[in-house]
């Protein structure tokens, strides 16, 4: 029985799982937790990986393993492989007037030029969260820093890397070896620098860095960029020291996956499944042959990890909007769900616009959450509670809406993340989206989604064109839809208000 691990190393977390190649039953798992903030060291991502690795039994018997990872977040590392400075986060805001100026760049200073062009060229229209904007920064704010770069990884490419040995001479065994560094075609494709359905270097495959991009936001393209490897391609092999020492041969490694594109391969995505995920960030996410090029901004059009193209719609504020609701009402996760459940649909006019902590879609950065319609009625703990479940759930359906507007078919709804297990989030879902709702059975999808590559990569190492292994995700429940759209109607006429 061959084993495979898959790794999660995101915002909040590093979680790992280790699966049966073959059915995909889970043996053992383990996880630790990543500090708070929007920059933080990578040392923090490998010291967790190593402590969930051990909460896990070790590694030592698995036979390939892949990284699942948080996007876009900047890895600047020099000629040493020493990190030359936190690594800054998706969801740290400082390079939204960057976005704005590559934006009005490359449409030679008009805006909405530049924002078809950029969706044009990488399926995306930049916000704060992309690398390419964090690039930008970082040469205009810290130039000593910028000057040091050598190369530029994600988290997910990074974490591989030092899986593989690599990393600073004093603090790995295999040493600074750059060209060392790979990476997927789902995390590539939220860079801002690369089209994932440009020509590739192989015939047959799509696929390019777009190193004049890359040069328009950094102020040059000198630097190493992580190999993009094929959805079954090893990216190497697991140093024996922390993975894959008992096995014959080692443990080969995936070549990874962004966090939205592993989280779809783990719940076994087709064209035509829509998945609303609510965890640090919230995010509608489709499978279609082809991505979009939505120059409104409103949908990203990345690559999934399977060929395939990934479109999203994110949002900076969808968990977190609920933890908020609980430390207004001192709540419980269960006494807020009960809470939002004794008020009626739409809380009678009162209204949570949610950008707590700014917003990507739509993309205002600075923006503030707004509470309407507060009057001695509806200054209750019941309605807060339901006001703050709508508005976290309407700023999604605006989501699947633009997904609509893009002509993406829309043929099940999975509503996955933790909050998804909230008996409220569950019912007002039915009610905001107007949709039957599945709900899979609670799991660690973008960790099994790297575990299944994994095993992917195993298979088409011993055959040649092997696809994916057929592992089912099991839905607990599918709820029937209870369309009330009093409540998408009271938050569109509030939405845009300043």
């Amino acid at each position: 029985m061959p084993l495979v691990a898959g790794v999660d190393t995101s915002t909040q977390s590093c979680k790992i799982v280790v699966r049966d190649a073959d059915t995909g039953a889970l043996v053992r798992s383990g996880s630790a937790k990543h500090p708070d903030g929007t920059a933080i060291h990578p040392d923090h991502w490998w010291d967790a990986f190593l402590a969930a690795a051990r909460e896990a039994g070790g590694l030592d018997d698995v036979a390939a393993l892949a990284v699942g990872g948080q996007q876009h977040g900047l890895v600047a590392l020099d000629a040493e492989g020493r990190v030359i400075r936190d690594a800054i986060l998706w969801n740290d805001t400082r390079s939204a007037q960057a976005a704005e100026d590559l934006i009005h760049e490359l449409g030679d200073g008009d805006r909405e030029t530049g924002a078809q062009r950029w969706a044009d060229s990488t399926g995306s229209v930049l916000v704060a969260s992309l690398t390419i904007t964090k690039l930008r920064w970082l040469r205009d704010a810290e130039p000593d820093h910028a000057a040091r770069v050598a190369a530029v990884a994600l988290p997910h490419d990074w974490l591989s890397w030092r899986i593989a040995g690599y990393g600073p001479a004093d603090e790995s065994p295999l040493g600074p070896d750059l060209d060392a560094l790979f990476t997927d075609r789902s995390d590539a494709s939220g860079t801002g620098y690369y089209d994932a359905e440009a020509p590739g270097d192989d015939e047959g495959t799509t696929g390019a860095y777009r190193r004049d991009l890359l040069r328009l936001g950094f102020g040059r393209d000198d630097v190493t960029l992580p190999r993009v490897l094929a959805p079954a391609e090893p990216g190497g092999v697991a140093h024996p020291s922390v993975a894959g020492g008992a096995v014959d041969g080692g443990a080969l490694l995936g070549p990874g996956t962004g966090d939205n594109a592993g989280a779809a391969l783990g719940l076994g995505m087709q064209p035509g499944d829509i998945a609303i995920s609510l965890g640090t960030s919230g995010v509608v996410s489709a499978v279609a042959p082809r991505r979009t090029a939505d120059g409104s901004g409103a949908i990203n059009g990345f690559a999934d990890a399977t060929g395939n193209a990934l479109m999203l719609a994110v949002t900076l504020n969808a968990a977190r909007v609920l933890d908020a609701a609980r430390s207004v009402l001192g709540a419980s996760f269960d006494e807020l769900a009960d809470l939002a459940l004794a008020a009626p649909p739409g809380s009678e006019g009162l209204v949570l616009v949610p950008y707590l902590e700014g917003e990507r879609t739509p993309n205002r950065p600075d923006a503030t959450g707004t509470l309407h319609g507060l009057r001695l009625a509806t200054s209750t703990r019941e309605h807060l509670a339901r006001a703050y479940t709508e508005g976290m759930l309407c700023g999604l359906a605006d989501g699947l809406d633009a997904l609509r507007a893009q002509e993406v078919p829309v043929e099940r709804v999975l509503l996955i993340g933790g909050a998804a297990q909230s008996p409220a989030v569950q019912q007002v879902a039915t009610q905001v989206f107007g949709l039957p709702i599945s709900v899979p059975e609670p799991g660690e999808y973008v960790a099994d989604g790297a575990a299944r590559q994994a095993a992917w990569v195993l298979a088409a190492a011993e055959a040649p064109g092997a696809g994916a292994p057929e592992w089912s995700a099991a839905v607990s429940r599918t709820l029937d839809a209870d369309p009330r759209p009093v409540v998408r109607e009271q938050y569109a006429a509030v939405r845009d208000l300043a």
